[in-house]
């Protein structure tokens, strides 16, 4: 083998970095365990004082690695990120709707047919995939065909951009604009709500091609506050800001109050003494400025930030105050980043919120400014003292503005242009006037997000802000004043809470898969192929290692769910297939009287060619996963696709230079592929498969017949991401029967839909139903939670808990639920369509390009398409005996994984057939094809054992969540190596003709 030595180092470089990025989550988990045992009394964690202790670490070094410190938020950023499946926490897809923004962009025009065409399109675009915006131009000229659309938005507030005499298609672009520019912005104002909610290692992004933004929320405890946080519609205002030397006094106090308070603390000091220290310092040293009207524009504070300056040790001193001792500028209040926290607790605090007057209020920018200095990084926050009036209101709020956009100033520099509506402008006049040389806060959610020093008064609502902007930064900013003219409101049409225990069983069931699949394999491999296995064990270790080092690292963006779990899992039986394709290879060479160095080489070129496409047909599906799955079948493709790379590199290359390195003398006695269990097993078999294709063909028939009957007559049980609605898991303390259930909740939901089931213990069920399905608000939520509550608390004259971590007799909690609105169920089904059919044209193509024989990927087509519909008859039939399994997003996962591997199977046994058809030109085709099958069958049912061997174990305790998906890949396994055998092979035969 050439390369050794690049492989080794490559390997040695590849085991590093994963070390490397899993030390960062075994330090998370160790501060976490900190945190429980600081919040921990008498065995119970309050989970409130937790996070606190995990706030105040948070911009805090606790990891120090060849000299870098590390802050718990870095760590936070780096570790192993968990799905929310194995934690716990909160999924939510929202959906901006596009009618305001339309409305908006008309200037909430009366007209009746522009009104009947809105209508017309929400009913139209209803549980469809159709684009609203194209409905609503088709609507319109239904209802008004000689009627232009320039008639309903050339308005004031359009002046410049629609005329009367624009075209329908120009006033379509900039309907669409204002609606792509509507999501954006709504994703920009969620993503910054998100950030400061507190929690650990949240992820939203923008679902490409829809309204959409999914939102993932480990760790969530109150699910009704982030329901209301992110459905709130964004308040723009504009404040004055107070300039330093006007709020001295009052800093004064707060300085004096939080001293008092800090010296309540440690009596030892002298109360009186350090209080009259402190009254006699003039606190007015700390911000000199040159001239009296001086104020700090926030476009300018990184030039005025002192390089130089370093952060206190200690934040208590005796005289002087967190407020004054952390602050790192000359000018305003300055802080680092890491020392916000303590700002806030303080801020806070009663005694310091005493003194503060009602016409003060402090709000943070919302952006981090950068030091500019090399050697000290660390970012600054400015706190504005904002001046408030007795009852609250801002001076000027969003929606006098009518038009903000991103433009270029006098001298080439980005700007945003702001215009504002007759009674704004007045407003805005009076404002500018009053504020000439001070600064005007622009504040959307109580963050400033700018604060420009007014040059004048403007007159006429028409206004340009300059600064130190970089073109994005004025884009957003533009974007963020927009929000007062046209509020994108949104609607939740996705929402899963997974309660702590559930996500900790979860964990616990994952992880003993794995280390179960693993040993029962480990043990099987080095029974069978004696050193051999140990080879490929140690392959597999690697494989395993560089997975979880690979998901560790931030640029993929990948968390490690359940299915993902059950992703690895099956990855540790079909990592093993290139090492017995190898070794079965060897064994042949040995056999044929191949000395052990040329039995080795021979072994590893031969094999190679099945490897590569039985890895390749399984990567497409993973491809394929990747791009139309969602949520949990997502997170299953990244495993699946990273599991395939590092088995292939592990299994291919890692073996071949430790084989090559054991036998380099030549010596056999040092290394050795058969044991006394493997030595004869499957050996000279001579089955005539080929004959035997009718009777398989029958059975096939047969049972796909009774399947089809079983649907017919049943159907199959669809998962509520299938049909939309919601569902529960609930915990009983005592085990509960479904069935009595069911018949108790049928009253509480009205008679409509329920579905009650035992998920995976007797004391849990899942309650799954259509009550109130077309109705996606926040009222209907409730409406249906409450009516499952009232049901279930008089079924056993239980009561309810929220709290799943403290149950107790008596009492039940819901410890999960679920919601999918009709239109994202219609989009899964769709979706889940398209990727079994993309799957399988791939897979046709790329096996008519490798063997270059259209029967050879018909063959592969019609096994592929028989082993989906065997496991589909196989759920009917057992739903009709009366075991239950879900046909969802991850039963899909599972249909792919299964078309995948018997791709796989088929995939080998093609390749012997090509080789030996190469070999034996003109021979009897039926014993060239009997021959490969009957040489292949030792890789095909060894393969077959070990990955089965993993899937049982993922069957028996992979939890209630991965039932489904391991009885579809037990079948489809089985299923898969009978139709690579009796269905793919002989069909090949069966379109040949004696010519060919």
């Amino acid at each position: 083998m050439k390369n050794k030595g690049g492989v080794v180092l490559l390997t040695i470089v590849v085991s590093l970095l994963c070390v490397y990025y899993l030390s960062f989550t075994f330090v998370a988990q160790r501060v976490n365990q900190q945190a429980i045992d600081a919040a921990t009394v008498d065995n119970v964690t309050d989970y409130q004082k937790k996070q606190q202790y995990l706030d105040s670490v948070w911009n805090e070094p606790v990891y120090n690695l060849l000299g870098i410190d590390y802050t718990y938020k870095e760590i936070k950023e780096t570790e192993l990120n968990l799905g929310l499946d194995l934690q716990g926490g909160m999924h939510v897809t929202l959906e901006v709707s596009p009618v305001e923004i339309i409305k908006g962009v008309s200037g909430n025009s009366l007209d009746a047919d522009f009104l009947k065409a809105l209508d017309m399109a929400k009913e139209r675009v209803k549980g469809t995939q159709l684009d609203f915006v194209t409905e609503f131009y088709s609507a319109f000229k239904e209802i008004a065909p000689d009627k232009s659309l320039s008639s309903v938005f050339a308005t004031a507030a359009n002046r410049g951009r629609i005329s009367l005499s624009t075209p329908d298609a120009d006033v379509m672009d900039i309907i669409n604009d204002e609606v792509d520019g509507a999501i954006v912005r709504s994703f920009n104002i969620l993503r910054t709500r998100i950030d400061r909610f507190g929690t650990s290692q949240p992820n939203i992004q923008r679902l490409q091609g829809t309204g959409r933004i999914q939102i993932e929320l480990p760790g969530i405890d109150n699910p009704e506050r982030v329901r209301k946080l992110l459905q709130g519609v964004a308040k723009l205002e504009f404040w004055e800001v107070n300039e330093m030397q006007e709020i001295l006094p009052t800093l004064q106090a707060m300085n004096e109050a939080m001293v008092k308070e800090m010296q309540a603390a440690l009596p030892e000091i002298s109360e009186e003494a350090a209080v009259e220290e402190s009254s006699d310092d003039d606190l007015g040293d700390l911000f000199e400025t040159e001239d009296e009207n001086d104020s700090l524009d926030v476009n300018d504070l990184e030039a005025q930030l002192e390089s130089d300056s370093t952060s206190v040790d200690s934040t208590f001193n005796a005289q002087v105050s967190p407020l004054f001792n952390l602050l790192q500028a000359q000018y305003g209040l300055v802080y680092y980043l890491k020392d916000t926290a303590k700002i806030n607790r303080m801020l806070k605090n009663p005694k310091v919120q005493q003194v503060i007057p009602a016409t003060i209020k402090f709000m943070w920018l919302v952006k981090p400014i950068k030091n500019q200095d090399e050697l000290n990084q660390d970012e600054f926050l400015e706190l504005y003292a904002i001046k408030s009036s007795r009852g609250g209101q801002a001076p000027l709020s969003g929606e006098v503005i009518v038009d903000a956009r991103q433009e270029l100033d006098d001298k080439g520099r980005p700007a945003i242009s702001m215009n504002m509506n007759a009674n704004g402008a007045k407003k805005w006049k009076r404002l500018t006037g009053s504020n000439v040389n001070r600064r005007i806060a622009i504040v959307l959610d109580n963050y400033v997000y700018s604060a420009p020093n007014v040059n004048g008064e403007i007159p006429n609502g028409s206004s340009q802000i300059m600064g130190n902007f970089t073109l994005d930064e004025a884009k957003d900013l533009a974007n963020i004043l927009k929000a007062g003219s046209l509020p994108a409101p949104t609607t939740i049409v996705e929402d899963v809470v997974i309660g702590p225990t559930l996500g900790k069983v979860a964990q616990e069931q994952g992880i003993l898969s794995i280390l179960a699949g693993l040993g029962i394999v480990i043990v099987f491999m080095v029974a069978y192929y004696s050193k051999g296995g140990m080879i490929a064990n140690l392959a597999l270790f690697f494989n395993v290692f560089f997975i979880l080092g690979i998901l560790a690292q931030p640029s993929i963006g990948a968390a490690l769910t359940l299915p993902g779990i059950a992703g690895i899992v099956l990855t540790i039986g079909m990592s093993i297939d290139a090492n017995v394709l190898i070794f079965e290879r060897i064994k042949e060479e040995l056999k044929n009287g191949a000395g052990v160095k040329q039995a080795i080489s021979s072994g590893y070129s031969k094999a190679y060619s099945s490897i590569v496409d039985a890895n390749v047909t399984t990567f497409l599906v993973g491809i394929i996963l990747f791009s139309m799955g969602q949520g949990p079948v997502k997170g299953f493709a990244i495993t699946l696709m990273i599991g395939i790379a590092c088995s292939f590199f592990s299994a291919v290359f890692i073996t071949r230079v430790v084989v090559e390195w054991m036998s380099k003398k030549g010596d056999q006695s040092k290394i050795s592929f058969v044991t006394g269990l493997s030595k004869n097993a499957l050996s000279n078999m001579n089955f005539d498969f080929i004959s035997k294709r009718k009777f398989a063909y029958l059975f096939s028939t047969i049972f796909i017949s009774l399947g089809i009957i079983a649907m017919l007559v049943k159907g199959l049980t669809y998962g509520v991401d299938f049909t939309g609605g919601r569902s529960y898991v609930i915990s009983f303390n005592n085990p509960v029967e479904s069935s009595t259930l069911k018949t108790a909740l049928g009253s509480s939901f009205e008679n409509q839909g329920v579905e009650v089931k035992t998920y995976g213990a007797p004391n849990i069920l899942k309650v799954t139903t259509s009550y109130l399905i077309g109705d996606e608000t926040d009222e209907a939520d409730a409406q249906v939670k409450a009516a499952l509550i009232q049901g279930v608390s008089e079924f056993k004259k239980l009561s309810y808990i929220q709290d799943d971590t403290k149950l107790s007799e008596g009492q039940f909690t819901i410890a999960s639920s679920s919601k999918v609105g009709a239109t994202i169920a219609d989009d899964i089904k769709n979706a889940s369509t398209k990727s079994v059919v993309f799957a399988l044209i791939a897979i046709f193509l790329y096996i008519l390009v490798r063997f270059r024989k259209w029967q050879f990927g018909l063959g592969a087509i019609i096994a592929l398409f028989h082993d989906t519909l065997f496991v589909l008859s196989a759920f009917a039939i057992a739903n009709m005996l009366g075991i239950s399994f879900e046909v969802d997003q991850v039963f899909i996962a599972a249909m792919l994984t299964i078309i995948g591997y018997s791709i796989n199977d088929t995939v080998v046994v093609f390749d012997r057939v090509r080789e030996n058809l190469g070999i034996k030109a003109g021979s009897d085709m039926v014993a060239v094809f009997n021959e490969s099958l009957n040489s292949t069958i030792n890789r095909t049912m060894i393969t077959s054992v070990t990955t089965l061997i993993v899937v049982f174990v993922l069957f028996l305790f992979g939890g209630a969540v991965l039932k489904g998906f391991s009885f579809a890949l037990i079948i489809g396994i089985l299923i898969g190596t009978y139709s690579s055998l009796f269905i793919a092979t002989p069909i090949v035969i069966d379109f040949n003709s004696k010519k060919d």
